[in-house]
Parts: C-alpha cells; sequence; structure tokens
C-alpha cells in the first residue's frame, strides 16, 4: 500500500497512564493508505496494544508490537485484510516472545491488541486480550470484539453470574495475549448484534461502515471504569477530540487506576448536496448569488424611492408632502452565522496523528495474562502455566 498523508476517516486518539503513578505501557499507532498506485481506494488503520509484564517489560512488548503489526500492513496490497491481520498478529507475537527471550529483564513480558483496519467503507477488526472495539450508530453502542478473559470464558460457561463480576479477584486475568510461546488465537468475531453465533459474526468480516458511525478502540483502563451507556453519551454529543479527553477525564476522576487510550474513527456524516454537488462546494457560489440577489434588490428599491421623491415631493396643493417610510433594511445572514440554518458536519479527511512518545512514570498495576481456568467450575487453586509463568505487572 501507498503511505498517504490525509485520511478518509476523522481522527481522533489519546493516551493517558491513569492515576496511581504507573508507567504507560499503552502503545497505539493511526496510519493512513491507498490500496495502490492504480487503486486510490483509501485505507486506515489503527492498532492498539496494552503491555503487560511489569515495569519497562509491557510497554516494550506493546511498542514492538505496534510497530510490527502496523508494518506487515503496511507492506501489504489490502486484498486480503483478514489473513493479513492475521499474520500480522501472528508475527507480532512471536517477535515479542523472541525479545523477551533473548533479555532476561524482560523475560515474560506480553500485550494485547485490538486492530480496526478501514479499508474504503468496509471493516475488517481482530483482537486478542481484553482491549476492546466497540460501533456506535443511530444513537446506539454495540461492543463488537469479546474479551478473551478469565470472567468472559466463566459467563459464557455459566460459572460465574454477572452479579458476581463486580469485585472478583480473577478480573483483570486474560487468556490470550500477544508474546505466548505458542502461536496466539486471533478473534475475527464481530458481534453487530451481539447474539450472533461464531460462524456468523467471523462472516461480519468486511461490514459496511454508514456515513455518521464511530468506532472506538480502548485499553481495559477505560472500560474498567466507564460504562458502555457513558461511552456512548460522550461520541454523541461532542466532536471525537472533545469525546476522548471527555472519556479520559472521567476514568481519571474515578480513580484512573490503570492506563487509558481511546481512538476514535468516524465516517463523515452525508453531506448535503445541492444541483448535484456537495454542499460545501456549492456553498460559496450559493452564498455570493445571495449577495448579488440583495445587491440588486437594494438597488431596485433605492431607484424607485428616489423617482417617487420627485414625482410625489409636493401635493396637488403645493403643500410638502409627508416624508415617505423607507423600507427595513435587508439583513443578509451567512452560513452558519444565523438560526435554522444547518450546521455543516466537516467533510473531508483529516491528518494522520504520529504515534505518540509516552513518559515513563515509576510505579506498576496487576496484570496478569495464564490459561487457567477452563470453562469447568471454578477449582479451589490455580493450575500452573503448563508453558509460561503467570506474567507479573
Amino acid at each position: 500500500m501507498i503511505r498517504s498523508e490525509r485520511a478518509h476517516l476523522q481522527i481522533a486518539a489519546d493516551s493517558h497512564p491513569g492515576m496511581t503513578g504507573k508507567n504507560n505501557e499503552d502503545r497505539y499507532a493511526v496510519s493512513a493508505y491507498r490500496l495502490s498506485s492504480s487503486d486510490r481506494t483509501p485505507s486506515v488503520l489503527a492498532v492498539l496494544c496494552d503491555g503487560i509484564g511489569g515495569h519497562r517489560a509491557g510497554e516494550v512488548a506493546a511498542e514492538l508490537a505496534v510497530n510490527a503489526i502496523s508494518q506487515t500492513v503496511a507492506e501489504s496490497n489490502g486484498r486480503q485484510p483478514v489473513k493479513v491481520l492475521r499474520e500480522a498478529i501472528v508475527s507480532a507475537s512471536a517477535q515479542v516472545y523472541a525479545f523477551a527471550q533473548s533479555d532476561s529483564d524482560h523475560f515474560g513480558m506480553g500485550a494485547t491488541c485490538a486492530c480496526a483496519w478501514v479499508i474504503g467503507n468496509q471493516l475488517y477488526a481482530a483482537t486478542v486480550g481484553d482491549s476492546r472495539i466497540y460501533l456506535v450508530r443511530n444513537q446506539a453502542i454495540q461492543q463488537l470484539s469479546t474479551d478473551h478473559t478469565w470472567i468472559q470464558e466463566a459467563l459464557e460457561s455459566g460459572a460465574l453470574q454477572p452479579s458476581e463480576v463486580q469485585g472478583h479477584p480473577n478480573a483483570h486475568v486474560i487468556r490470550r495475549f500477544l508474546g505466548s510461546p505458542s502461536e496466539p488465537k486471533v478473534d475475527f468475531r464481530l458481534r453487530i448484534l451481539g447474539s450472533e453465533s461464531t460462524t456468523q459474526a467471523e462472516a461480519n468480516q468486511g461490514m459496511r461502515l454508514l456515513p455518521g458511525d464511530q468506532l472506538l478502540l480502548c485499553s481495559d483502563g477505560l472500560t474498567d471504569l466507564v460504562s458502555g451507556a457513558e461511552i456512548l453519551a460522550a461520541l454523541r454529543d461532542d466532536l471525537p477530540q472533545l469525546a476522548v479527553q471527555k472519556l479520559i477525564d472521567l476514568a481519571n476522576a474515578r480513580g484512573g487506576h490503570d492506563n487509558i487510550t481511546i481512538i476514535i474513527l468516524a465516517v463523515p456524516a452525508r453531506t448535503p448536496v445541492l444541483g448535484g454537488l456537495p454542499i460545501h462546494i456549492r456553498w460559496p457560489w450559493v452564498v455570493l448569488g445571495c449577495a448579488v440577489l440583495v445587491a440588486l434588490a437594494l438597488a431596485l428599491g433605492f431607484g424607485l424611492m428616489s423617482l417617487g421623491i420627485l414625482t410625489l415631493g409636493r401635493s396637488p396643493t403645493g403643500t410638502p408632502a409627508a416624508t415617505p417610510t423607507l423600507p427595513p433594511i435587508l439583513q443578509t445572514v451567512l452560513p452558519g452565522s444565523g438560526p435554522g440554518l444547518p450546521t455543516l458536519i466537516p467533510v473531508g479527511p483529516t491528518p494522520t496523528p504520529s504515534i505518540p512518545v509516552f513518559p515513563t512514570m515509576p510505579g506498576s498495576g496487576a496484570r496478569t495474562a495464564t490459561p487457567w481456568p477452563t470453562l469447568t467450575a471454578r477449582p479451589a487453586t490455580a493450575a500452573p502455566l503448563p508453558t509460561q509463568a503467570p506474567l507479573p505487572d
């Protein structure tokens, strides 16, 4: 693919270390492309990774994963997006594992990942871990991805009830991550309705995005403290960049116990059309035409008024006639400056944000990655990892 300086989607993104003094182990990148010199179809790739493994290790794993996935996708032709995403994520996991094995300071590190690749108006997405992807459409929000956590599997198997989730000691035990000795199982399920079978959810790959749709990718530092309804309210009421900041502030106000990273990809709303052309192209000519008409109307009015003064300046008896009353002044209302005019949503690409470099801060959190337990009833004690020790944070 060919790198593009501008994207066909509206993009907003930011990351915050949280309020506990923990160093930021999240990393993200958003890149814009054209498929080729002969195929100008626009493409945007968003990648978010949440590092695991403790001080100075999780952030290394997350950065390795973001760069590896972005590079693999960039080197593709975009013709088989699901296959490319799988290869990119599997390769990234192998690179993280190899690096961890070569350096004792980074042994056991890993990362989650959430990837959204929009080609034209079609969405292809993949996840590993508990970083999420949401879709906001028609005043409703839907979690497209599925968490790969102990909690999620226990809920699906019936071993745990929703009322038991809050404060559960295994709340941050993840079941899939990049950097494991074995190849990660990449999840391509897109649950548009929330009730699809696995086959149906995977068949949703390539779903068409509609004007006004918004995609939100985030790490669990947001979703642990902010509900889906609150995410919907922020995206519905604010522009993307303001929504990002509002959600980060909300999570921090509630403790900010983990890193918080958010990416929003927004499809521009449908452009109003006038005379066969988008109104943002036609609008200057509309304004000019209105100004000319107003000027002609004023000139005609003053001309008729002057003629009236000359012929009717005196009454038949020779006494001065009453001074004529001038018509009220016409006001020209420019686009967006008067009541009742439609608010034009900016249409067109926005600059692609660069990959941020986040500060390193002292401290650590509590994230683990372990394959225990299975979908059976919960054992009294956890079995050790068969191939890898639990990851420290």
